[in-house]
């Protein structure tokens, strides 16, 4: 019998969002394929029915970056059954602070913040109910850590992981269903350099010498997806990947739980 749930990717067309979208294909799930760029989703869903022709691949155009735009992407699923959200759409430029062009950093936090904060809180309130839904946020271990030329980038992915963190503890506390978990990674082999940098090539094996392919990423995805886990991490010195039920402190204080009559 087909399976009826679905997976939503953001910023599926290329990176670590095609390769999960292939990896939980493989699996079994139905995909919702979001990105810009069409025809690069046209391909990945080539990819996927060639493996497996019962898998139901459904293509949605969006620029994320527009926050309106999350809104109508999150509407035109309502049809669907979601069993899991991956907001991995994102993006980061590397420079100083001083010298960003303001349309760049409009974008980023669009991006990275608005758009990922309304995909998950439309997710929450219509699937918080629901057994074995998940919401996974893509951050970075940029997030946990600043790096030197990567501000406003760090400090967008630091939004992701209290807001994904704190959501986690708010669905725990009320008994939901839902879980909510972030998956942080370090130095992934993606556009993300070409993007940040502003150019055509960029060498990985230069910059980093130590980092993962998007498929290590996509494994390191299901393991998160598997377990009851909150935050999947890449060790920035190791380069492995660990699971724990939380980075940031949580103020679990009866003070800051009261209620104003």
């Amino acid at each position: 019998m087909k399976n009826k749930k679905y997976v939503v990717i953001t910023g599926a067309s290329s990176g670590i969002g095609r390769s999960m979208a292939k990896a939980f294909a493989g699996r079994g799930f139905n995909v919702v394929v979001v990105a810009r760029r069409v025809s690069l989703l046209q391909q990945l869903k080539d990819e996927i029915m060639e493996v497996n022709s019962k898998i139901d691949v459904i293509i949605k155009s969006a620029d994320l970056s527009v926050p309106e735009n999350a809104i109508l992407l999150y509407n035109s699923l309502a049809e669907i059954d979601i069993q899991v959200w991956i907001n991995n759409a994102g993006i980061g430029y590397y420079g100083e602070v001083s010298e960003q062009p303001i349309d760049e950093l409009n974008h980023l936090l669009n991006l990275n913040i608005n758009s990922l904060t309304i995909l998950s809180s439309l997710f929450v309130r219509d699937y918080h109910h629901i057994d074995n839904s998940q919401l996974i946020n893509i951050s970075s271990a940029g997030g946990y850590t600043i790096v030197p030329t990567a501000i406003t980038y760090c400090a967008s992915k630091f939004f992701v992981n209290v807001f994904t963190e704190g959501l986690a503890k708010e669905l725990l506390a009320s008994d939901a269903k839902l879980s909510a978990k972030v998956l942080a990674p370090a130095a992934t082999k993606t556009e993300f350099g070409q993007v940040a940098n502003r150019i055509e090539h960029y060498d990985y094996d230069a910059s980093f010498g130590t980092y993962h392919t998007s498929d290590e990423l996509a494994e390191f995805a299901l393991k998160l997806f598997d377990s009851d886990n909150i935050v999947g991490f890449v060790d920035r010195e190791s380069f492995s990947f660990e699971q724990c039920d939380g980075k940031i402190p949580y103020a679990n204080n009866n003070k800051f739980n009261q209620k104003v009559p």
